[in-house]
């Protein structure tokens, strides 16, 4: 009787803990849930990215030739040709764009009034609600209205933060050898369509986390009170409540005592003082805006630049620049500097165009997953049900 070799059975694949199925499941039903809206936020997300630039490409009324900074008419002699050509609107405000650029009027309208900075001609009247209006709305809110969409994004945002840190246990390689590292870093292009999509959603998914992480947080901080005042104790802005109780202190004046000057000299006054004085950063761009109430203080902003800008707040009655007004962000404590930057982390314009071609291409990966990830599942679910 010869003798059978007899085979040795194939060794039992270790079963998922139960901690890993969780998270899996977990991954796949609140991204099935929340897939539309982060597809819907991660493709406008990629548009607004280049808004400006893409605007200022197809907007002729943006550009003007740049004069020396002593042509640029004063914000009286904007109000005062607006009003001119448009006698029945309201004039809130006027906003310097820079050198080589019209000063967008602020008036009560659907449509963006747009001035010459050197003769005060009106070389744009644009319906407000344009393309990137739209764009905006459903980024923000899935065209759904401000009430229900804010609500909807918001919450869309918070499951997308979970399924990143989800996302990365799942793609966490089981094996740190060459084939597992391959499979994790590596999209395999030549492979069939199905093995293909899943390398699209795992492997971008990891070179685009540490972008994806940083959209949804800021996105957060923006959405949630609780996200915000926790993020900013976090950072150091803990035992900081006396300190802003002092910043935001006002200068009491005598409410009998009468301002000064007019209203559009007292503006005018505010613009020199703002670019030649206060600016430290592109200072020929400038917003002045007008008082509403007699007892109302001036806004202007300046320091714009980046995504980043810096609120100043003037006496009507004195014109003295008032506690409450920011400092420029570069002296800010770390706390400040990130509650301030929250806006530019968030759209990219921290680092100019370089990391505003890094956020596009992070969004758009964005916005794939949840196509990518729904073909993984179907591709499985029609497995199933074959076998």
């Amino acid at each position: 009787m010869s003798d059978i070799k007899k085979q040795s059975p194939k060794p039992k694949s270790k079963e998922k803990s139960r901690f890993s199925k969780i998270n899996a499941w977990l991954h796949l039903w609140l991204g099935l849930a929340s897939g539309i809206v982060v597809f819907i936020m991660g493709i406008t997300g990629c548009i607004l990215v280049f808004e400006h630039e893409i605007k200022e490409l197809t907007s002729p009324w943006l550009k003007v030739e740049a004069q020396t900074p002593d042509k640029v008419l004063p914000p009286s002699k904007i109000y005062a040709a607006v009003k001119k050509a448009l006698p029945e609107k309201d004039i809130h405000g006027v906003w310097y764009n820079g050198l080589d650029k019209t000063i967008k009027v602020d008036i009560e309208s659907d449509s963006l009034i747009y001035v010459n900075p050197y003769n005060g001609k009106i070389t744009g009247m644009v319906d407000h609600e344009d393309f990137f209006h739209e764009i905006d709305e459903g980024h923000r809110y899935v065209w759904l209205g401000r009430e229900v969409g804010t609500a909807v994004t918001s919450w869309a945002t918070l499951i997308f933060f979970f399924l990143l840190i989800s996302g990365i246990i799942l793609w966490f390689p089981k094996k740190w050898n060459k084939t597992g590292i391959n499979n994790s870093f590596k999209i395999k292009w030549s492979a069939k369509f199905k093995r293909l999509n899943y390398d699209l959603h795992n492997v971008l998914g990891f070179y685009s986390l540490l972008l994806a992480f940083l959209i949804a947080l800021t996105g957060l901080i923006m959405s949630f009170h609780w996200v915000r005042e926790s993020t900013y104790w976090i950072t150091g802005g803990f035992g900081n409540e006396k300190a802003k109780k002092e910043v935001v202190a006002e200068i009491k004046t005598d409410t009998l005592l009468k301002p000064k000057y007019d209203m559009l000299t007292s503006a005018d006054i505010i613009f020199d003082k703002v670019r030649n004085e206060i600016a430290k950063h592109n200072n020929e761009a400038a917003i002045i805006h007008f008082p509403d109430e007699p007892k109302d203080d001036f806004y202007a902003c300046t320091d714009m630049h980046n995504g980043n800008w810096r609120d100043l707040y003037f006496d009507q009655k004195t014109l003295e620049l008032l506690p409450k007004s920011r400092k420029y962000i570069g002296d800010e404590k770390f706390h400040d500097w990130m509650s301030r930057s929250n806006y530019s982390l968030h759209v990219g314009a921290i680092g100019g165009i370089t990391t505003k071609i890094l956020y596009f291409t992070a969004s758009l990966i964005c916005a794939s997953l949840p196509i990518t990830g729904f073909y993984i599942w179907w591709g499985r679910k029609k497995k199933t049900k074959k076998n």
